[in-house]
């Protein structure tokens, strides 16, 4: 009976297919990969290629993500200069609409991925840089909407989508490691990025303008070889572009669900700290660092976390980032000092790292075919991507109505605390022990 259930249960990591892949693939599987039932068992799990493709998503990542996760830097920013007249939830709405276009674009990116492979990066980094350039020249805010929130969120979300799927055709027993590694860049650029950013938007002798357009010429610089490192290993697959049979299982639906509560409740901290500890006191210059300081803790919380993972269970280490995550932003409104806010920022940039690459590990050890990691990556994340979307904007609005970050708090934390408990069902319907490394 045991094994009978493992057989029809969602085995993180495994590899079978879908019917409807193994239809239209029969020819290719005989030809260049074994067959159904042990395609891609033999993954490379390493090597000059495996590890390469590797470093070159964390390079992609580091101009997509990373400098997202500046965001922070432009909410404090715009808040004081061009959108002065402008409520907090409003401007938030422009951080809210590109995470969600991040993550929403996956719904194509992911899907065309899978089945024409890596040549859909390369357009999709080219409007990325021309989408910074853009937002350098913006004055009103639906110029920055449009630029920076709609344009910027949808080429950033399907070069970022594309890169992080291929890490899953490389890396299976490995894969938390390789993609805690990839991911890892986003930390990297949201330390490098802000500062870089915070100390040109200071500099009297460099407009704004020259101040964006220079982080522009940056990921330019960057992106340009990583879209070129990064290829796919596997044949395309010729099935359906979405595969809507995923939502027939119910470890992938609560996976989804888990992700949606947990990025409701995280990115608002991320959104909101510089803001909060101007309101308590801080430096702006010392503000400003705190999105930097909220990145490199998250350095180690997306690479330690991932590597444990491989060894004690991906949904178990997605469990505690959730839990912990959602405790520390319960605390959010007990802290008041300097220090106690520096700490604070720290150890929830660790908590909340983990959260980003356990979730998307999660999500590319569902599909029982690497060939449909892709698709299943994209629709994940782009219902995740609504939770992006309310978060950050109704943190915002209750800010303005409440005077403080009491209610906030409160609100971010449980969610993220529903997000946490949901992966327990996760585990269960993926026919997996409460107690297993899994």
């Amino acid at each position: 009976m045991a094994l009978e259930s493992d057989r029809k249960s969602l085995d993180y990591g495994t590899t079978t297919d879908h019917p409807e892949s193994v239809n239209s693939q029969t020819d290719v599987e005989k030809t260049v990969v074994p067959a159904v039932g042990a395609i891609n068992q033999d993954f490379p799990e390493g090597g000059t290629r495996a590890w390469s493709v590797a470093f070159g998503t964390s390079a992609a990542i580091f101009c997509t993500l990373g400098y997202v996760n500046s965001f922070g830097v432009y909410q404090t920013y715009y808040s004081l200069n061009q959108l002065k007249d402008t409520s907090p939830s409003d401007i938030a709405w422009i951080g809210s609409l590109q995470a969600f276009f991040i993550f929403a674009s996956s719904l194509i990116g992911g899907p065309l991925f899978d089945r024409y492979g890596e040549q859909v990066i390369r357009p999709a980094a080219f409007l990325y840089v021309l989408s910074i350039m853009m937002t350098s020249i913006c004055k009103e805010y639906w110029q920055f909407i449009l630029a920076q929130g709609v344009l910027g969120g949808v080429s950033c979300g399907m070069t970022m989508s594309p890169a992080m799927a291929v890490v899953g055709h490389y890396f299976n027993k490995k894969r938390g490691a390789a993609m805690g590694l990839a991911i890892a860049g986003s930390s990297i650029g949201g330390v490098v990025l802000p500062i870089a950013l915070n100390k040109m938007l200071h500099n009297p002798h460099l407009s704004f303008g020259w101040a964006v357009r220079i982080i522009g010429f940056i990921v330019l610089a960057l992106i340009t070889p990583a879209v070129f490192v990064i290829k796919a290993r596997l044949p395309p697959r010729k099935s359906n572009f979405f595969l809507p049979r995923a939502f027939k299982e119910p470890g992938y639906d609560f996976l989804i669900l888990s992700g949606f509560f947990m990025y409701m409740g995280m990115f608002t901290p991320i959104f909101f700290i510089p803001t909060y500890a101007i309101s308590q006191g801080m430096s702006d210059d010392l503000a400003f660092y705190l999105v930097a300081i909220l990145n490199a803790a998250s350095f180690p919380g997306r690479v330690i976390p991932g590597i444990l993972a491989d060894k004690l269970g991906r949904l178990n280490m997605l469990f505690v980032a959730g839990i912990s995550t959602g405790i520390l932003i319960l605390c959010w409104s007990a802290v008041h000092s300097n220090a106690a806010i520096i700490v604070f920022t720290l150890v929830f940039g660790f908590c909340s790292g983990a959260i980003i690459s356990g979730a998307s590990v999660a999500l590319i050890s569902v599909p029982k075919d690497a060939r449909n990691i892709g698709t299943y990556m994209g629709m994940g994340m782009a219902l995740m991507s609504i939770a992006t979307l309310i978060g950050p904007p109704s943190a915002g609005a209750m800010e303005l109505k409440y005077h403080g970050i009491k209610q906030v708090s409160i609100f971010s934390g449980v969610v993220c605390l529903v997000g946490g408990v949901l992966v327990i069902p996760t585990k269960l319907f993926s026919g997996h022990s409460l107690y297993s490394a899994n």
